[in-house]
């Protein structure tokens, strides 16, 4: 998603600028016309149910053990004879305080259906309804007003000081509104939590999903994901837009680093695995973007990008195969509760190609294969505006998003619509839309009943609240250094110069050896992320400094201070940070970050990072160079300078982690999850792929500590160049069938590369 200041102009109607059909009296500030029945569309005088009952005294309620009391307004979420006491607050008649849906020990579906019924069509679509929160957080009301069923923050959107306090207390706010509505239905807040909370200053920041995948271990990914949720909800923030489950297919695509890996299977079984870590600690997990993100034809990218929201030119055979299967798992093994829909387009082959269909506007993949074919009972949310994209056969300079692409997008299944600063005008257009019969009502209570179900089945009805919590403690700095550890990928490592001795003389160069900005990547503090001192942690020179204090280092950024005298270089070069769009080889540069980000984007280092690896490592008698970046970079003409080289990947917050194992504190152990090409013009480069011979293959990694096996021979030999044409293939398959769990097939085929 982009953050909330890109794209559109804020749009606030006044109050009073339409009505609300089905409306409560007393739900807006005077002055507002009359709301109306839309059974009948005269005014409703109704007003059974009154507004929610206020927040516990003090701005926080404890989870499931807490009863507070303001005002003789009474929450609680205590079981009185197995039944738990309803949301109650004075003047409520008695209908009201024994409403079935506030019924805790009654099923889902009966408390879905009872609130379903007294819901009216103004209620229905504030629940299909997510805004940002800049255009809420000031005017909490607005909430209320438009009776919203969820706020997100974008990149970068943030309250002021940006401390989880705020969160909690701004959170809070927002939900307070939204209990201020008749029927008291608790919002959803969401946030792209994709390696951490990143957006949270102080929060933990893990390793990037491609580095997760370069550990390739199912519960490590999901301690790091439990993390990440009891972080967010230790700000109040329940909802998370993770994982991307998307199968990195092209390395020039600015997602690469958010995608476990090239195979699907990979993708599948650590993408599971972030599922549970979120749902199984009180986070609904949001699998994305569905479906083919990650495997778009370059130069077909939307929105001026190269690759990003490009078309995805397959069969249907292959999409199921690649692009469709890390879903397939995320919904009927690990029961993921919502799913977001891809900026992307797929082009059926079978069809003849040039009819590319938007997935936002696909109701063959959305209702037909998604929801029906595999059971989905979750519900869909769209991308950022991501209607807006869809093709409008309104007339010109009709105000998005247009009728015709809310018909599109309701009509292909989505049930909850993204729209960050548009809400009354896509709230006006659905109405319009439903009213006039083009838009059936069966679909919306379809869109509504799935919202609430899970609204119910996480409690949010009986807890509303946030309370604050503990954010990058020591716990979870542990785990990340783990996982920063676990995900560094030995490429070559000529002579054992790796692991380095704990009293070496070191030299340390290159601009990313201390620099937390870039090691954390894109989707940290902004949507880009930034470079430079912007999260508290450890740079991995920081790291060196820990893990070795018998050393001595030497630290230049340019390797500008003299070399001479060292043991042993380490030089630390790769990519600025970026994110979706802008991070595409060949898209248009981040004008609002910093110098460094505006550089344009590569598969290979900067001018300046060469010349530092060349001057660096001919001078000194070992060299190693770590490449941190958020996909491969092509090294292959500089490689013969260099005795180790390791790939860092975006290892987060916690630079000791890339440290423990340089210093043999902890093994090199990780697998390469996407190939290393040996040319750009071999890009784009895939296992499985005709004539595959990358530079490092699928699953390839050195260890260290370790006593050799076939793998390890057949990784010897290759290194030292003595493997037959083709190896890279074979090994690849090695490797995959290791994954499947085939071990036998795999060592048969390593012990053939090896001999």
């Amino acid at each position: 998603m982009r953050p909330c200041q890109l794209r559109r102009k804020c749009f606030v109607p006044a109050c009073a600028s339409r009505p609300r059909p089905g409306a409560f009296p007393g739900d807006y500030e005077r002055g507002c016309r009359r709301p109306r029945d839309p059974r009948n569309g005269r005014p409703d005088p109704s007003g059974r149910l009154g507004a929610a009952a206020p927040e516990p005294s003090g701005g926080r309620m404890r989870s499931r053990n807490r009863l507070a009391v303001l005002g003789g307004i009474v929450l609680a979420a205590a079981v009185v004879t197995g039944v738990a006491t309803a949301l109650v607050r004075d003047g409520s008649t008695a209908e009201d305080a024994g409403a079935l849906y506030l019924d805790a020990g009654q099923p889902v579906e009966s408390r879905v259906a009872d609130l379903l019924g007294r819901m009216t069509l103004a209620d229905k679509i504030g629940q299909m309804t997510q805004a940002e929160r800049v255009k809420v957080a000031g005017d909490p009301h607005l909430v209320t007003e438009w009776r919203l069923g969820s706020v997100l923050s974008g990149g970068g959107s943030v309250p002021d000081p940006n401390t989880p306090q705020a969160w909690v207390d701004m959170i809070n706010s927002l939900q307070r509104a939204a209990l201020a509505t008749p029927l008291r239905i608790p919002l959803l807040y969401g946030i792209d939590a994709v390696h951490g909370n990143g957006n949270v200053h102080g929060s933990t920041v893990f390793p990037h999903n491609v580095g997760l995948g370069a550990g390739r271990d199912p519960r490590l990914v999901e301690q790091v994901y439990q993390a990440t949720a009891r972080e967010m909800l230790a700000t109040g923030i329940r909802w998370d837009f993770a994982p991307c489950v998307c199968v990195s297919r092209d390395e020039r695509w600015g997602r690469a680093f958010e995608s476990f890996g090239e195979d699907p299977a990979l993708a599948g079984r650590l993408g599971g695995a972030a599922v549970d870590g979120l749902q199984k600690n009180g986070v609904i997990a949001t699998v994305k973007h569905y479906a083919g993100d990650g495997d778009t034809e370059y130069g077909t990218g939307d929105s001026d990008y190269a690759i990003d929201q490009g078309v995805t030119v397959t069969s249907r055979a292959d999409f199921d195969r690649v692009d469709l299967a890390p879903y397939v798992s995320a919904v009927t093994e690990h029961g993921v509760r919502s799913v977001m829909p891809s900026y992307s387009s797929v082009d059926w082959t079978e069809d003849g190609t040039g009819n590319p269909v938007k997935m936002h506007a696909d109701r063959e993949l959305i209702t037909g294969k998604l929801k029906g074919d595999l059971g989905f009972d979750g519900f869909v949310i769209t991308d950022w505006e991501g209607i807006h994209q869809l093709p409008s056969t309104d007339p010109d300079g009709t105000p998005e998003p247009t009728p015709s692409q809310v018909r599109a997008g309701v009509g292909a299944g989505i049930d909850m619509f993204m729209e960050p600063h548009t809400a009354p005008r896509f709230q006006e257009v659905l109405e319009a839309e439903v009213d006039a019969g083009r838009i059936g009502t069966d679909r919306i209570d379809d869109a509504v009943r799935r919202i609430l179900a899970v609204k119910f089945r996480l409690g949010l009805f009986e807890n509303p609240y946030a309370t604050l919590g503990d954010v990058r403690g020591t716990e979870h700095r542990a785990l990340a250094r783990t996982a920063a550890a676990r995900s560094q990928v030995l490429l070559k490592n000529s002579g054992d110069v790796l692991p380095l001795a704990a009293d070496a003389k070191i030299y340390v160069a290159g601009r990313n050896a201390d620099d937390i900005g870039n090691q954390a990547g894109g989707w940290t503090i902004d949507w880009q992320g930034r470079n430079g001192d912007i999260i508290p942690g450890a740079t991995i020179l920081d790291g060196i400094r820990e893990v070795a204090p018998g050393a001595t280092v030497t630290y230049s950024a340019d390797a500008s201070a003299p070399v001479g005298g060292s043991d042993v270089g380490v030089v630390v070069v790769g990519e600025t940070p970026y994110a979706e769009g802008f991070g595409d080889v060949g898209s248009a540069t981040w004008t609002r970050g910093t110098e460094e980000q505006k550089e344009p984007k590569s598969l290979t280092l900067r001018p300046a990072d060469r010349a530092v690896v060349s001057k660096v490592c001919g001078a000194v008698a070992e060299c190693v160079v770590l490449i941190v970046s958020g996909r491969p970079q092509v090294i292959s003409d500089q490689l013969g300078e260099i005795d180790a080289l390791v790939a860092s990947w975006l290892p987060g917050s916690e630079g000791g982690g890339v440290a423990d194992v340089l210093f043999g504190r902890r093994p090199f152990t990780g697998r390469l999850p996407m190939s290393w090409p040996d040319s750009v013009k071999q890009v784009p480069v895939n296992v499985g792929d005709r004539g595959y011979e990358p530079l490092f293959p699928y699953g390839w990694g050195l260890r260290t500590m370790a006593s050799p096996d076939a793998r390890d021979a057949a990784q010897e030999k290759a290194a030292g160049g003595r493997a037959p044409d083709g190896w890279q293939q074979r090994f690849a398959e090695a490797q995959l069938a290791e994954e499947s769990g085939d071990t036998a097939k795999a060592t048969t085929l390593w012990t053939r590369l090896a001999n």
